[in-house]
């Protein structure tokens, strides 16, 4: 035979020995063809192979991202895993001989299917079989780890298999996945993927649902923290952002100041450099900024962020003793702000102060002109370079933010690259900002919500944001609102309730969402709210040590999950991509299960670095890497949050754990019934006491009972035995009905300058008054 016959001879027996192997070992076959091409698509890293038993079948609980996570799984895992599956997606010739290649359990609709389905997986597993399943049900919409069907239960009943919660990392963004708001149709954004698999200890046949996938959701959790190096640095992506928005308004105010965004990235560069080169000292690392939110905030802070300093945002609600701790405290030298809004503050510091207006003069022809040259003409990479910014590292601080001071003197919390990127992330994912959205912005940048939120989320994901200094002052945001069609508001219930009687439905008619925090949702202002403006508000919850998001509601316009519960009402929503929580007993740190209300704990990569100089206060409050909210809360079996109130905010009394909120709740609802009349207050009056709280429990020390509850509250026309009356008719329990002589008239609620409660001054005022009963 010629060399020639021999090669023809040759690929017809391969020919005939691949379709023979085809035909008869399907698996093999598949598995031939399917791991080079996985090997060259995706890198694959396992990390807990140790865990996986190799004496008995388990079950394999997996978070579900993608189209492609049962073949991953199967690459990656060392014994082949039969699948039970929606028999439905196997129909075509192509889904049947997959679904024999690899034994997958096919289930169809029917009782009997089903039936047959879990009889078939029980019997595996006693063989000592593998058994998938994605307890979802579907594919997540946004990263989001959703309810777990009981279904896993139903397959381990009557069997000695374990349980294996897996976690399935680095498919979101992939074509295969729901990022962007579609599957497929969507451009790579990676050559070459690394996918990681989280397998975690194995779980007894008996564990209860929530705690299966509450260990899924803490791999998940583990896996965004060893993997935070994926965020992009926040000073980065601002420059191509805005190089993107161009000629686009990207940011303005209340005080008239419009700028595009080409224009804003060479206005920060320029301030970028005379920073450097007139006022701050080259090892100068921390920086203050006092000023409202507005265009020359942002670009401020973008500056210093640029400059590779982390900034501290000053509170400017707090007297001169209390600013001064925390410019002593982060270490601060320097202070910028401006002498128009320095002048309307009674405020000594400790520190150089810094006015913005005198830069002006010190901005040189060559520093517009390099400015120009670095935000127009050079590439993003290099100009990545030429500031230095591809050495930020994602543990490296971006800024220090002091605590609102509600229970003692502020703390600052040391906040990372990575903690406020993973937060951007985490608003891109959910809530979806993109460029054709504006965000009206009237938090300010020391509170946590607006800095993360309304500055680096708005500035790095798209939109254009407005900005306004006073939260309070309704007039002027209903007309921001209408003047620029803003799209997303963020502010808290406190702010929401002024709007309602002093902003015209056609000033808010561009709203599309509207998102709450720092304070429980008041059950009747969501009512009120889309009654007048059409749109219903959702809650979020988050707190400073946490960069601050924990969980959101996803509005109604943003939901992207057909057949997905994203939200409901009364829940702070369920924990952000990324973010674990664990409900424990106060008492002894047991796990609580569905309902059971407990200490709520964090983790994820929106932990803080620490509180600034003390290191014992940081180890107390993180725990192994999990967060002490300091709050009570529970889990429903869908896994959304709700928040019962704070333990500092409940008192032992009698043995029995009495929470201020639920009684300062219903004793508001008897004062709002027979509050002054809307005619008897000005309506001119912005800071109208209408608009206020009208109650807050506090407590004092008592000898007989531990603690006594104390009410304080603004003018009423009922008696104090009407209102106990009351409450014994709303049901409260005998211990939360505070007694006739606890009640005292104020003038006005203690808050802090975000709208909170000021627990610490409402507790202050308690005891002058009381004293230690």
């Amino acid at each position: 035979m010629s060399g020639s016959e021999i090669g023809l001879l040759v690929v017809v027996v391969l020919a005939i020995g691949v379709l023979l192997l085809a035909i008869f070992s399907p698996r093999r076959f598949v598995r031939g063809f399917m791991r080079p091409l996985l090997g060259l698509l995706y890198r694959k890293q396992v990390i807990g192979l140790e865990h996986l038993p190799r004496d008995r079948g388990y079950v394999i609980c997996s978070n579900h991202v993608s189209w492609i996570d049962g073949i991953l799984l199967l690459w990656m895992l060392p014994k082949n895993v039969r699948f039970i599956v929606d028999g439905a997606n196997f129909n075509t010739r192509i889904g049947s001989y997959l679904g024999k290649a690899f034994d997958t359990i096919l289930m169809y609709s029917g009782p009997k299917s089903i039936g047959r389905a879990l009889k078939t997986a029980r019997e595996g597993l006693n063989h000592g079989e593998v058994i998938g399943i994605f307890p979802e049900g579907t594919i997540t919409r946004t990263g989001q780890l959703q309810a777990f069907k009981p279904g896993v239960q139903k397959i381990l009943k009557g069997t000695d298999a374990a349980i294996m919660p897996v976690w399935l990392e680095g498919m979101w963004g992939s074509i295969f996945s729901f990022s962007g708001g579609k599957f497929f149709f969507k451009r790579p954004t990676q050559l070459r993927r690394t996918i990681t698999l989280y397998i975690g200890e194995p779980l007894p046949a008996d564990a209860p649902l929530e705690l299966v996938r509450s260990n899924v959701q803490s791999l998940g959790s583990r896996a965004a923290m060893e993997h935070r190096h994926r965020y992009p640095t926040l000073a980065r992506r601002v420059i191509r952002v805005w190089r993107k928005k161009g000629s686009q308004i990207q940011c303005a105010d209340s005080m008239g100041t419009e700028v595009s965004g080409r224009d804003l990235l060479i206005r920060v560069l320029a301030l970028r450099r005379v920073l450097r080169r007139e006022i701050l000292g080259r090892d100068e690392s921390t920086v203050a900024v006092l000023l409202p939110p507005s265009v020359a905030g942002v670009a401020t802070n973008v500056a210093l962020a640029m400059d590779r300093r982390v900034t501290v945002n000053l509170n400017y609600t707090v007297s001169s003793s209390v600013m001064n701790h925390c410019i002593n405290d982060a270490g601060v030298q320097h202070v910028l702000t401006s002498e128009k809004f320095l002048s309307k503050l009674d405020l000594k510091l400790d520190a150089a102060v810094v006015l913005l207006e005198s830069l002006r003069d010190k901005i040189t022809a060559w520093d517009k002109a390099v400015a120009f040259i670095q935000g127009v003409l050079l590439p993003a990479v290099v100009l990545d370079r030429v500031l230095g910014l591809h050495k930020v590292n994602e543990d490296d601080l971006l800024t220090i933010i002091f605590t609102s001071g509600s229970t003692g003197m502020p703390k600052g919390v040391m906040l990372t690259q990575a903690n406020i990127s993973h937060n951007v992330d985490a608003v891109s994912r959910t809530v979806r900002l993109g460029y054709d959205d504006v965000v009206l912005g009237i938090l300010p940048f020391f509170h946590s919500f607006g800095y993360s939120v309304t500055l680096w989320s708005v500035m790095t994901l798209g939109p254009t944001g407005v900005y306004h200094f006073n939260p309070l002052d309704a007039r002027q945001i209903g007309k921001l609102v209408a003047k620029y069609k803003a799209t997303v508001f963020l502010g808290t219930p406190t702010f929401l309730r002024g709007y309602l009687r002093r902003v015209e439905p056609e000033h808010f008619a561009s709203l599309d969402v509207v998102v709450v925090g720092a304070e429980k949702m008041p059950a009747d202002l969501f009512d009120a709210f889309e009654q007048r403006f059409g749109i219903r508000p959702v809650e979020g919850y988050g707190t400073t040590e946490l960069s601050p998001l924990v969980s959101v509601n996803i509005p109604p316009t943003r939901s992207s999950a057909k057949y997905q519960v994203d939200r409901i009402e009364g829940s702070v929503g369920r924990p952000f991509p990324g973010v674990a929580v664990r409900i424990v007993s106060p008492e002894d740190g047991t796990e609580q299960m569905t309902g059971q209300n407990g200490m709520l704990l964090v983790t994820g990569p929106n932990v803080m670095k620490g509180y600034v100089n003390q290191e014992s206060l940081t180890r107390k409050v993180v725990q192994d890497g999990w967060y002490v909210t300091g709050d009570i809360a529970h889990v429903d079996d869908q896994g959304f949050l709700f928040i019962t109130g704070r333990l500092s905010r409940f008192s032992k009394i009698g043995g029995e754990m009495v929470p201020h909120g639920r009684v300062e709740e219903e004793i508001a609802k008897v004062y709002a019934n027979c509050h002054q009349d809307a005619e008897t207050i000005e309506a001119d009056d912005d800071n109208s006491v209408a608009d206020r709280p009208m109650v807050c429990v506090t407590a004092v020390p008592d000898v007989k009972k531990g603690e006594r509850l104390i009410v304080l509250h603004l003018a009423t026309s009922k008696t104090y035995d009407e209102v106990r009356t009351e409450l014994v008719a709303a049901g409260l329990p005998n211990l939360f009905i505070p007694s006739q002589d606890s009640f005292l008239q104020v003038e006005e609620i203690p808050l802090l300058g975000t709208g909170k409660l000021d627990i610490k001054g409402a507790q202050m005022v308690a005891k002058a008054h009381f004293g230690d009963a």
